[in-house]
């Protein structure tokens, strides 16, 4: 008996069916994507903490989103590049656990900041006279807190919910541990965990495309009637940006519920549940970082500040190359 609780514990993932030929592709496309992830939230978010010009709550805000996006990558991907070049790939019970919350903590996450930064652009565009009273240093801590609070919460009774059932099995049939894996493991009555699993993905969904339609519309209608063309242009090109973010997020989500329907697409729905950390957090830093004409003019600036420091220096050292020039 003791033997086969051991067992238990070492759980095998069965993972993509990755080929000696594609294997070597495979990890260095994922080793380069998650390097990018990395530096562009960073860099994103050290640009704004340095540029005193950019502590506005709608940057300040998006740093959760930075900060988020960099935890979800690093949850998945290195794993999975560890396991590339593994035939048999195994984790234990208490990573996979570890696993299962943070993969699904990083996806509540992304949802409810996105709600918040659709309030502050909804008090920036409907309220602007009191926009600087409402939106305070104190009200976009109390957001964020609130942002990744109630995400905690919510998935931390989602694991447990998984943790208290016994395991009769040991294989995930995921790339990475997830909700659906943990209580597959069991052969309990597992029908509290698929209600709360449901009900908690729904209930998420609803109220953040709720929040997002309704705030969006709102905005749209105060555009659209106001008279400022310019200013109103600047609005809805903001909001666009922050949209944008919201469709790719939710395609990634909806495209990984819908492969669940279909078995023999397994393979597929292993890819999307690997694309959901992936994409989203590859392509936020460049919709919403290079977009926002604020923050690509600090960019450039930052990168133009550095050439003109090499070519000081190179002048300095080589003054005849200069006079020559």
């Amino acid at each position: 008996m003791k033997n086969q609780t051991l067992d238990l514990d070492l759980l095998q993932l069965e993972g993509l069916k990755v080929t000696p030929e594609t294997s070597v592709p495979a990890f260095v496309f994922l080793l380069l994507i998650y390097i990018f992830i990395v530096v562009a939230n960073v860099g994103l978010v050290a640009l704004i903490s340095m540029e005193s010009s950019l502590h506005q709550p709608m940057y300040l805000l998006f740093c959760n989103m930075s900060v988020n996006d960099v935890f979800g990558a690093s949850t998945v991907i290195p794993r999975l590049l560890s396991d590339i070049f593994v035939s048999d790939r195994y984790i234990t019970y208490t990573d996979c656990v570890v696993q299962t919350f943070c993969s699904h903590f990083h996806a509540a996450t992304s949802h409810t900041v996105l709600m918040i930064m659709a309030y502050d652009r909804y008090v920036a565009v409907c309220s602007p006279l009191h926009y600087a009273a409402i939106m305070t240093g104190r009200m976009v801590v109390k957001l964020s807190t609130a942002a990744w609070s109630t995400a905690f919460v919510v998935i931390l009774v989602l694991v447990l919910l998984d943790v208290r059932l016994s395991r009769c099995r040991r294989v995930i049939r995921n790339p990475f541990c997830d909700n659906a894996s943990l209580f597959k493991l069991s052969c309990e009555n597992v029908v509290i965990n698929q209600v709360y699993g449901i009900f908690t993905a729904i209930g998420m969904l609803t109220v953040s495309v709720s929040t997002i339609m309704l705030t969006y519309l709102r905005i749209a209608i105060v555009c659209l009637s106001g008279k400022s063309n310019a200013v109103n242009g600047r609005a809805l090109q903001t909001c666009a940006t922050h949209l944008a973010l919201y469709v790719v997020l939710l395609l990634s989500g909806c495209t990984i519920v819908a492969l669940h329907r279909f078995p023999y697409l397994s393979d597929q729905r292993k890819l999307a549940s690997i694309m959901l950390h992936v994409v989203p957090p590859a392509l936020n830093a460049v919709i919403y970082g290079l977009q926002i004409k604020a923050v690509r003019q600090k960019i450039f600036i930052l990168f133009t500040r550095n050439k003109m420091t090499v070519f000081q220096v190179k002048s300095k050292s080589f003054p005849w190359c200069h006079s020559s020039m």
